[in-house]
């Protein structure tokens, strides 16, 4: 506070939030997911909606600049400025009041829309602007922005679904702006309220033939002010409606009223091929007389990225058939199913009138397919809904780029359109990628350009000139559903002419003439081309960094480690609050600092030196790393696939090179070392668990937490006398002893082997290769100290040993997620011969192994009935690696055996994390936000399995209840089926 300015004194003394001035908070608050940067002067979370007028009153005082900001998706750089940014997405979301009867709900305006429907869903009702961005979009930055979403054809966009809202203008006067008659009687506002409203209705009717003119005749329109909502054939009047889309620039919104719809019981969906994307285009405009609510598209790009990744790899391999040059996603949604799929048939006959055939050349090759089934067509609206990401997943230094991604145009004319775009785009050396919303005649449309270099900004100009040269001819629309912001707002002019533009700044100044609120939007823009607002500026450089993994799937300095961080778009899916992994830390804190994004923001300004000489490797680096559990969630539910834990790695490993290890990085990362040092005097080991003074020293000296019991050494660690089990003749199969089950859980390796060999494999366990003493290691303490070289040395050893094995296609097979998975992942950032690439394609978790053998018919297990339920929680990293639901269908394999999902995160334990005196407390917030509270709702004679021993550990502490691993529910089943013991007990012997 010393050097604080008088600004940030007084926002520290009057709020209570968070007042954040330094510089790496700024940098994450400098970015939306548009491709501009500007630095804030300070950013404010404020608690509740008085401290957030408060921040605004205090600002105005200081002449300061204030941006209301939601979940930062903004594509057009709305939601950035060098003010005060006031984040409402923290604390100010509440659904204030619902009316159920009428269809109606109040909300704050930081409520995200899933978040809202989550909690509509219960009354039969939903809010139907479904953005694609909708797990992390705001109501406020939705009707900022006029959000439209994919459904707008029956539902329309926000403004139709705004009935009123709460708001303070830039003086702090509070008022609510619904509908009101034009003599403003019985209108309850203080004067100069109704003054405001005054001039507005007045500005409506003086220039209403103007605004016929000029403002574009179609749905998706959402550029400038709505002057239209002012004008006497509008009567009655809602002032709300002049603040949906104003970005901001008008009032401080407190509330927003909505209309609400019935949920969408039934659905249908038909997936139209089409050989040649020209054809897909014109015929959507036949396609919509169906009446269907939503014609989405899908371009040849998409699809072909989307094969790529492996979240939406199932999704595509069903819904897609052949190789389309588009597909148009229409679905149908009537209250009665037998109704849709009546649209559905049509659907297939309009295709076959149209002149579509599966056996067609390209021109006219396509047809239907046809999907019922409701998962299925979540996963493809899960698809669509990622586009943007999906096209950001582009490696290269270009990427498609958003800018003339919102123009709509009648759709008699979309399929010109597209071709025409195409031919600029082709004239300025490049290609566009196409997706979205066919059926309003507004696609999202990206040209791939680098706007690192000055000639892609050159020739995003042009292109930017000619497009909206021709939406005009088309009588079109040149922002049709992002909004405005940086991006688009200065052409205006062109499409409005200036007589509009002058009512766009007497709107302006009308309501707020000091220009306090979110300046540089919709009037008097920047440049859209002004590179000094660009993320990546002229000034933009990276120096050469020393990495220690393998980055070379991307560009730039490090071998590709600044092409990695630099993928993230900021589209911020990592902010999502519920389904999957990502991002545990996030769900339970809800900071920006705490998001993949915000990390990566932090990372991309690190490494290019705007926060300062040696910042990778700083302090507040640290602390933005220091909630990262490492789920690797990011990696798979990531779009553009950004790989978090692997770059916290890295992060770690300049750490300890420059400022050494801590004790408890010691601790954590040689426990492979040690481990049977200390098995072996397992009395002193454990003395520290019962002995509330040594707990306080450790919290002190090793920063481990006097809260949390430390998993208890013991003597009878997991060894064998034998190198191999089971039948001479047995298909062979490799069991990797990792470091956790070994020396804690011995149990659960019994439980493994015996399976495997009653199952009829030969199971080899061989000894290290370099013949020492050592057991095996996967190095996963090693990494997660930032000791690469010793992870490396580690591994080194165990590729080795397994090689000769791998060689000859022996699975390698292994208990604990987190280690057996470090070989299809770590292992290849660090080695890239032939022999890494044969353990990594080898290497199993024991339910891959098992769900494989039994499909394939060679699973012989005699297995018992448990007529019992098993509550089931999956490891991150299983789930990362399309390794959980193996689990599940290993659990299956029990008779009588009732399985159930916990749908939950991350546990919180994390392997170390739980443990840290600093973490503490974050961990147990991840397991409460939903697997606690699962594990404490069962009954007691439920099996509570979880494969993760931090997982185990986190739901004893936490509930206080054995979770088991799977292959000792397996064992147990075995033990039902018959009453003897195995005769393995022989064959293995006590530590």
């Amino acid at each position: 506070m010393k050097n604080a300015s008088t600004l940030e004194r007084r926002l520290r003394s009057n709020i209570t939030g968070e007042v954040l001035f330094d510089a790496f908070s700024r940098g994450r608050y400098a970015t939306d997911a548009s491709f501009y940067q500007i630095m804030p002067a300070g950013v404010v979370v404020p608690r509740t909606m008085d401290e957030a007028l408060q921040t605004l009153a205090i600002a105005r005082d200081e002449h300061r600049i204030v941006t209301p900001r939601g979940g930062g998706t903004s594509q057009c750089g709305q939601t950035i400025n060098d003010g005060i940014v006031v984040d409402f997405s923290k604390h100010l979301n509440r659904l204030l009041s619902l009316d159920v009867e009428n269809r109606t709900c109040v909300v704050e305006p930081g409520v995200v829309l899933d978040d809202l429907n989550r909690q509509l869903r219960k009354h039969g009702l939903w809010f139907p602007v479904d953005v694609s961005t909708a797990s992390r979009a705001t109501i406020g930055g939705m009707a900022g922005n006029n959000s439209c979403g994919g459904r707008s054809l029956r539902y329309g966009t926000m403004r139709d679904n705004t009935i009123s809202m709460q708001a303070a203008l830039a003086d702090g006067t509070l008022l609510r702006f619904g509908e009101v008659p034009r003599d403003l009687a019985g209108v309850a506002a203080p004067e100069n309220g109704r003054a405001l409203f005054r001039d507005m209705l007045d500005l409506g009717e003086r220039e209403a033939a103007e605004i016929v003119e000029k403002f574009p005749k179609v749905q998706r329109r959402v550029g400038g002010y709505n002057l239209d909502a002012l004008t006497p054939r509008n009567t009655p009047n809602n002032m709300a409606h002049l603040l949906v889309g104003s970005e901001g620039t008008l009032a401080f919104t407190t509330q927003v009223e909505l209309k609400l719809w019935p949920i969408i019981r039934n659905r249908v969906l038909g997936v139209c091929h089409f050989g040649s994307f020209y054809e897909a285009m014109d015929a959507t405009q036949h396609l919509v007389k169906l009446k269907p609510i939503a014609v989405e598209l899908v371009d040849r790009t998409m699809i072909a990225l989307g094969r790529d990744i492996a979240m939406f790899q199932p999704t595509i391999a069903a819904a897609v058939r052949g190789d389309p040059d588009a597909l148009l996603l229409v679905e149908f949604a009537e209250e009665d199913q037998a109704e849709n799929l009546g649209r559905l048939k049509q659907l297939a006959e309009l295709m076959s009138d149209l002149g579509f055939s599966w056996n067609n050349p390209p021109r006219k090759w396509g047809g239907v397919v046809e999907i019922t089934d409701a998962p299925l067509q979540a996963a493809i609206a899960d698809f669509r809904a990622a586009g943007l990401n999906v096209m950001m997943s582009m490696k290269d230094d270009g990427k498609p780029v958003s800018f003339v991604e919102d123009c709509a145009v009648p759709l008699p004319h979309l399929a010109d359109y597209t071709e025409r775009l195409n031919a600029i785009f082709a004239r300025h050396g490049t290609r566009g990628t196409m997706y979205a919303h066919a059926s309003e005649g507004c696609l999202h449309v990206r040209p791939v350009l680098n706007l690192k270099l000055e000639k892609d900004v050159k020739a995003m100009r042009a292109i930017a000139e000619e497009v909206f040269a021709m939406v005009r001819d088309y009588k079109g629309s040149h922002s049709g559903e992002h909004g405005d912001g940086l991006v688009r707002s200065e052409f205006h002019e062109p499409m409005f002419g200036s007589r509009i533009i002058a009512d766009f700044r007497e709107v302006k100044h009308h309501f707020d003439p000091d220009n306090t609120l979110n300046p540089g939007k919709i009037v008097d823009p920047p440049k859209m081309d002004d590179r000094a607002l660009f993320r990546y500026a002229p000034t933009y450089r990276v120096g050469e960094l020393k990495t220690v993994l393998d980055w070379s799937a991307y560009p730039g300095a490090g071998g590709g480690f600044q092409g990695a961080v630099e993928m993230c778009n900021n589209n911020g899916t990592c902010r999502k609050l519920e389904g999957g992994v990502m991002c545990p830390s996030f769900r339970a804190t809800r900071d920006e600092k705490d998001v993949t994004r915000g990390r990566a923001n932090t990372l991309r300004l690190a490494i290019s030196g705007q926060l300062g000489p040696d910042a990778l490797t700083s302090d507040a680096t640290m602390e933005t790393l220091k909630l990262c559990v490492s789920c690797k969630a990011c990696r798979h539910e990531c779009p553009v696939g950004v790989d978090m834990a692997k770059m916290k790695i890295e992060v770690l490993a300049a750490r300890a090179a420059s400022h050494g290890l801590s004790l408890r990085d010691r601790l954590v990362g040689y426990l492979p070392r040690y481990a049977d040092l200390a098995a072996r005097f397992a009395f002193i080991a454990n003395l520290r668990n019962n002995s509330p003074v040594l707990r306080r020293l450790f919290e002190r000296f090793a920063g481990i937490s006097a809260k949390r019991a430390l998993p208890a050494f013991r003597r009878d660690t997991f060894r064998t006398r034998a190198d191999v089990f089971g039948k001479p003749d047995g298909r062979e199969v490799v069991l990797f002893a990792d470091t956790f089950n070994r020396i804690y859980e011995r149990e659960n390796l019994d439980a493994a082997l015996r399976v495997l060999v009653e199952g009829g494999y030969r199971v080899h366990m061989p000894k290290p290769v370099d013949g020492g003493p050592r057991p095996l290691c996967c190095g996963r303490t090693f990494f997660s100290a930032g000791l690469v070289d010793e992870a490396r040395a580690e591994l080194d050893r165990l590729v080795g040993t397994y090689a000769p094995f791998a060689a000859r296609g022996v699975p390698i097979v292994g208990l604990e997620p987190s280690c057996l998975l470090t070989l299809r992942d770590e292992l290849l950032s660090l080695r890239s011969d032939n022999t890494a690439k044969t353990i990594s394609a080898h290497a199993l978790t024991f339910e891959e192994f098992l769900v494989r053998e039994a499909e394939a018919g060679r699973l012989k297990l005699p297995l018992g009935a448990l007529k019992a339920k098993a509550l089931v929680h999956g490891h991150c990293h299983q789930k990362s690696f399309g390794a959980f639901k193996p689990v599940e269908k290993a659990l299956r394999l029990v008779p009588e055996l009732a399985v159930e999902t916990i749908e939950s995160s991350c546990c919180g334990m994390a392997g170390a994390f739980g443990y840290g005196a600093d973490t503490f407390e974050a961990s147990i917030e991840m397991a409460e936000l939903s697997l606690l509270p699962a594990v404490r709702r069962a009954d007691g004679e439920t099996l509570v399995v979880a494969d993760g021993t931090s997982c185990r550990h986190q739901i004893k502490d936490g509930a206080a209840r054995e979770a088991l691993h799977v292959a000792r529910v397996l064992a147990m089943s075995l033990d039902r089926a018959k009453s003897t013991s195995s005769p393995l007990a022989k064959e293995t012997i006590h530590g």
